[in-house]
């Protein structure tokens, strides 16, 4: 069965504002990796995971940056994290804000990775990994999930607080060094990615714990699921105009007849997800009163308002200015 990791925009960190600093040009970033730019205002929406580590690997190739996810995490922190973030920064001990990590990273934030804490002869080594079969950009991924989780630790041990290593999985690289400057410890070969701290720090009080909040962000559908896979990369695509199919297929990484025969065996098709997908970004412009419907069609893919307007009221039997009076 085929695995589509999903993660949510959020997860690659503030990479917009990263590249621009460093001089670098984000339009081409992202054009690069075949995703919207407008995504950078978005950062609810679901990506591949396979998407997000080879974003995050042309943005450190523009800017020439072999530490770049190191700085990207660190610099954001866990606070970066919406919901998952403000869920684990509650949590009232160490132990049990890795715990709510290990829990909640896969239905609130991405799914095919996995997080887990073992503890033996006085050492925790909170490990993280990546189950979805993805090479490009995976070092570089590990390296951003090792900011945020350093951040979270030092959330309760203090800023300046540091683990004893960090355990690095696939061939050696040739930035190690500027990647333990940046997170401060030591980078070993092993044989999973993973944090080696004392274990006596599990017992740790979070000195700054609160109230959480209500988790008010959709869930990150099961990487199993093809067809909320493709509702969720359908309504990426939007973003950028009308979706394509071989724009889908590529992400996929299948043949346009099999997509089409994987989603008539769920009793759909592309064009209809498409035209669900369209009403709901449709209905979700529209409901900003400040946004014209000429412009609503445009950013939707129609070449002109009548074109928009007669799609729209054939998805909700009514123009959408008349929809938008009523709503």
């Amino acid at each position: 069965m085929a695995h589509y990791g999903l993660t949510k925009a959020r997860s690659m960190g503030p990479v917009a504002e990263a590249v621009e600093r460093a001089g670098g040009s984000i339009a081409r970033v992202f054009r690069r990796a075949e995703l919207p730019l407008q995504l950078i205002d978005e950062p609810e929406r679901l990506i591949l995971l396979r998407d997000q580590l080879h974003l995050v690997e042309c943005a450190a190739r523009e800017i020439g940056d072999e530490a770049f996810t190191a700085r990207l995490s660190t610099g954001a922190g866990f606070r970066f994290l919406g919901s998952f973030g403000r869920r684990v920064g509650a949590a009232p001990r160490l132990d049990l804000a890795i715990a709510c990590c290990n829990e909640f990273i896969g239905p609130m934030l991405q799914s095919a990775t996995s997080l887990t804490l073992e503890v033996s002869g006085g050492l925790a080594r909170w490990s993280y990994q990546v189950t979805d079969p993805v090479i490009v950009g995976r070092q570089k991924n590990e390296i951003l999930a090792f900011g945020y989780m350093l951040d979270m630790l030092r959330r309760f041990a203090g800023p300046a607080w540091s683990p004893i290593r960090a355990d690095l999985p696939g061939p050696p690289f040739a930035a190690r060094a500027a990647n333990e400057t940046v997170l401060g410890c030591d980078i070993v070969r092993g044989d999973v990615a993973a944090l080696v701290f004392p274990a006596a720090l599990l017992g740790v009080e979070n000195p700054r714990a609160a109230a959480r909040l209500a988790d008010d962000e959709s869930p990150v559908p099961d990487p199993d699921d093809l067809l909320a896979c493709v509702d969720a990369l359908v309504a990426l695509a939007l973003l950028d105009g009308r979706p394509r199919l071989d724009w889908l297929c590529r992400r996929l990484r299948l043949s346009r007849r099999s997509l089409q025969r994987k989603l008539a065996a769920q009793g759909v098709s592309f064009e209809e997800i498409v035209r669900r997908a369209s009403f709901d970004r449709s209905a979700e412009l529209l409901a900003q009163t400040g946004v014209a419907v000429t412009a609503i069609g445009h950013e939707l893919g129609y070449s002109d308002a009548a074109h928009f307007t007669r799609a729209f009221r054939r998805w909700a039997g009514k123009p959408p200015r008349a929809w938008r009076r009523k709503s």
